[in-house]
């Protein structure tokens, strides 16, 4: 879960992307952010106050080469408000934001075991028509559920998950005695 600045730094940055009609440029650029950042060398460097602020400013700009000034300002600023490790959480927040400008729904699928390609295409569809949107699937594992799947789409909650229907047949089994 993102933290509040992430959300506010995400927002602001979206807004900027909508007005500029550039999603799929500040997508980039943020991926790059948050790429150096999710490197431990990096991240040490940048959180470090031994090192000097042109250092790395040289790093962030470095990792950024190619990208626009303004996320080469978001950076500076994130830097000298030391919210630079936050990168990471706002290159997902807009990812999402984006996600759902373009009517993409993202469904957070939990499964008892790693699923292929294929079987994540099939839930994939399966939950596009249960919605109505085109659906992008977060996949995580979670042994607990013994089997089956739990999707979790907005608000939606669909439990199709082996554990699920052990505890209802528990119930079901208990008020008949």
């Amino acid at each position: 879960m993102a933290t509040g600045a992430a959300k506010r730094y995400a927002e602001a940055v979206f807004g900027l992307a909508r007005e500029s009609g550039r999603f799929d440029e500040w997508q980039r650029d943020l991926d790059m952010l948050a790429t150096l950042l999710n490197d431990p060398a990096a991240a040490s460097v940048l959180a470090s106050p031994k090192i000097s602020r042109s250092q790395k400013l040289s790093l962030l700009n470095g990792a950024l080469d190619g990208g626009q000034q303004e996320a080469v300002n978001l950076a500076t600023i994130l830097l000298d408000r030391g919210r630079i490790a936050i990168a990471p959480e706002i290159a997902e927040v807009f990812r999402d934001a984006v996600l759902a400008e373009r009517g993409i729904a993202i469904a957070h699928v939990t499964t008892a075991v790693p699923i292929d390609q294929e079987a994540e295409d099939a839930i994939k569809q399966r939950l596009s028509d249960l919605v109505g949107k085109q659906v992008e699937i977060r996949a995580q594992v979670d042994e607990s559920i013994i089997g089956g799947i739990v999707a979790r789409i907005g608000d939606q909650l669909i439990d199709g998950s082996v554990s699920n229907q052990l505890r209802r047949l528990r119930d079901r089994l208990a008020a008949g005695a």
